[in-house]
C-alpha cells in the first residue's frame, strides 16, 4: 500500500460511507485545534502543534482510532475512558455512531496542553 501524501488522499482511499466518518472526525480536530497544521505522520492523519504533534486519527478496518491521548484529570476522561483500548489510544468501532463532539472536545484538550507556554 502506497503511503498517501494529503489528508486527502488518505481519506480518498476508503468507502464513500467511512470517508463521510473520516471527513467528520477532521474537521472536529481542525475545530478543537484551530491554527493546527494537517500533514501525514506515520502514515495517517495528523494534526501539528507549533511543530509537534497535537494528535493522529486512523482508520482501520474494525474501528477508528485516536492518538495519543493523555488522561484527563476531569469529567472529559470518565467519557474518553469508555472508549480507551490502550494507555494512549481510543477507538470507535464502524459499526456505532461516532461521538464527533467528544472527538472535538479532546482534541481541544490537548490543544490546551500542548500549546507552547506564553512565559
Amino acid at each position: 500500500m502506497v503511503t498517501p501524501s494529503s489528508v486527502n488522499e488518505y481519506i480518498a482511499g476508503f468507502p464513500p460511507e467511512q470517508q463521510a466518518v473520516l471527513q467528520d472526525i477532521r474537521e472536529a480536530i481542525r475545530r478543537g485545534v484551530p491554527g493546527g497544521e494537517e500533514k501525514i505522520r506515520y502514515g495517517m492523519p495528523a494534526v501539528m502543534l507549533g511543530g509537534r504533534y497535537a494528535i493522529h486519527f486512523a482508520g482501520w478496518k474494525k474501528h477508528i482510532g485516536l492518538y495519543p491521548v493523555p488522561r484527563f484529570d476531569d469529567a472529559l476522561e470518565s467519557e474518553v475512558a469508555l472508549h480507551r483500548s490502550e494507555k494512549d489510544s481510543v477507538t470507535f468501532p464502524w459499526t456505532d455512531p461516532v461521538p464527533i463532539d467528544l472527538i472535538e472536545r479532546v482534541a481541544a484538550a490537548i490543544a490546551r496542553e500542548r500549546a507552547p507556554s506564553s512565559e
